[in-house]
Order: C-alpha cells, then structure tokens, then sequence
C-alpha cells in the first residue's frame, strides 16, 4: 500500500475511517459525492481508500457540523481553517445559545413537510425515508433540533387538537425512537470522549426526551451509557461509579408532583458525590426547581443550551475520558 509513514498515502478502508471518524460509511459516501469534503484514492478493485490525512480532515469537519455548521459551507474551508473554526466554537461554546440561521432552517422546512405528511398518512416507512435522507444533508446538532424536536411537537400538538388520533402518534414515536436510539448508540465516540450516562428517573416513563439528550451528547463527542426509562437512583449511582462518567442527564417529563422524585434526586447526588454533574431537562424538570438546586443540577431549556453546556463539560480538563 506503499510508504505508512506518508500522512497523504491512501491506505485506510471506509470501515476503519467511520470507526476513527464516528461518522456512518453513508455520511462519508455522501459528504465525498455532494461536496467533495475529501477525495479519497482507489485500490485495484476500486474499493475507497483513505490517508490519515483525509481522517484527520473528516474528524474536524465533523466536530464543525456538531456546531451546527453546514458541511456545504465547510468543505470549502482548508485544514488549517476547520481547525480555527473549531477551536473557535469550543471556545465560545460555554453559556452561548446558538443563533437562528437561516440558511438552516430553510434546509430543513422540506423535510419537515415530507415528515408530516408521511405521518399524516400512517407511512413508516415513507416518514423512516425521509429521516435518513436528512441525516445525510444536516448536522447532527440541526437533525436534531430543528426537524426530530419540531416534529414530535407538531404531532403532539394536533393530536391535542384532534386532528392527528394515538396511532398517529404512535407511528411517529416508534420511528423517531429508532432514529435517535441509532444515533446515540451506534455512533463512535471520540477517543478522548469523557462518558454520560443517561435516563429518567424513577416513576418517569416517557423516555423520548431522554433519547435526543443521548444522541445530542452522543454527536457531541461523549461516550454515551443509555439506561431508558424509569432507573432508580441506586442503579443511575452504580452505573456512574463503573464506568467512570463525569456527568449524568435526566429527562422529567411527567409527572410534575412526584414528592418521591425530589428523594430520588438527593438520594442521586449523595451517591455519586460532588463531582459528577448533572444535567436536567423535560417539561416537568422546572417543576422540581428546590431538589435541582439542592443537588446542584443544571437545568436546561432549549436543545442550543443543552448542547453549549455538553460541548463546555467535555472540553474541562477534569473531564474523566
């Protein structure tokens, strides 16, 4: 395969570059053909062969889209400018809520529609379709926040209205789940990743929110232990203490007036100690302000400020790998 030592050589198949990367052989493929991120050499069969060159390229543009940067945009961009870029973002991510961009948004709107309308008309697979067509155009970050989160709330909404029934809801919930659980489970860390562990505390048994806070955490670069719904704080504590984590994220939806909730929280903190932080979100987190606050919790609002705050805890030098 010629000279190893060469940094331009290519010599590295697109398995090892998404398992180096944490990107899917599909994203690579995509961000090859419609932008030209990297362009990667051919064994004598034609198989794709990457330098580390290209690897340490598609690492950086990662983390610039986890940003919420476009990669049409960045692929434009030269090494030595995606790592300013970067560097920029990490600086500037603590406390920051990211502005409304455009350019985004209107990127996105199309497939909102698509995505409703496939809902609209019980079509899984028609909603599951256009899900991975958008994962291959937007960042994780604008995936996320501007099409699963809008989504999920225009479903619930006109199902309140009545305009949508329980299977309506049902459908786009089971698909949105496996979407999200893909992309807090099987995405790749980066090597220097510190580790989250995530769920909903006892007695709290949606676990949709608690699955976009693992994918946003997950394509921000942690190492993400997703634990699912309704884990008491013995086994939140356990887990933590095993793998090491710096940080838990809990998802409260509902309840908002479980007396036992504020226990499971304090009980939380006393077991893990002063060290881990905590991160809390959801419609009924609000709800349990005075146990958040004795615990030290943060708690967040928005998916902007949600992925400031991870993007700012993972780059702490006392952030446990």
């Amino acid at each position: 395969m010629g000279n190893q030592s060469d940094p331009t050589q290519p010599r590295h198949p697109i398995q090892v570059v998404a398992k180096r990367t944490g990107l899917t052989a599909d994203v690579l493929r995509a961000w090859e053909r419609r932008y030209g991120a990297v362009v990667p050499g051919r064994s004598a069969s034609r198989r794709r062969l990457y330098s580390d060159a290209d690897i340490a390229r598609l690492a950086l543009l990662r983390q610039a889209t986890e940003a919420g940067r476009s990669i049409g945009q960045l692929a434009e961009l030269s090494d030595g400018e995606l790592r300013r870029l970067v560097a920029e973002d990490l600086s500037a991510a603590v406390g920051q809520v990211r502005p409304v961009d455009s350019g985004a948004a209107n990127a996105t709107q199309p497939f909102l529609e698509s995505a409703l309308s496939a809902v609209h008309a019980l079509d899984g697979g028609a909603l599951q379709s256009t899900l991975n067509r958008a994962s291959l155009v937007l960042s994780p970050g604008d995936l996320i926040e501007r099409l699963v989160v809008p989504l999920m709330r225009h479903v619930g909404d006109r199902w309140y209205r009545g305009e949508l029934s329980i299977a309506h809801e049902h459908l786009a919930t089971a698909v949105v789940r496996g979407m999200l659980s893909d992309l807090a489970l099987t995405r790749t860390p980066m090597a220097d990743g510190p580790s989250v562990v995530v769920a909903t505390p006892a007695n709290q048994m949606h676990e949709l929110g608690a699955l976009v806070v693992a994918a946003t955490a997950a394509g921000t670069g942690w190492h993400v232990t997703y634990l699912g719904a309704n884990v008491p704080a013995e086994d939140i504590a356990v887990t933590v203490e095993r793998i090491g984590a710096s940080a838990i994220a809990l998802s409260v939806s509902h309840p908002n007036d479980d007396p036992a909730l504020r226990d499971e929280l304090r009980d939380l903190r006393a077991r893990v100690g002063p060290g881990v932080a905590v991160l809390a979100g959801g419609a009924a987190a609000p709800d349990y302000g005075d146990a958040m606050k004795d615990i030290g919790a943060l708690v967040l609002g928005d998916m902007p400020s949600l992925r400031a705050v991870l993007l700012s805890l993972r780059t702490e030098p006392g952030a446990k790998a």
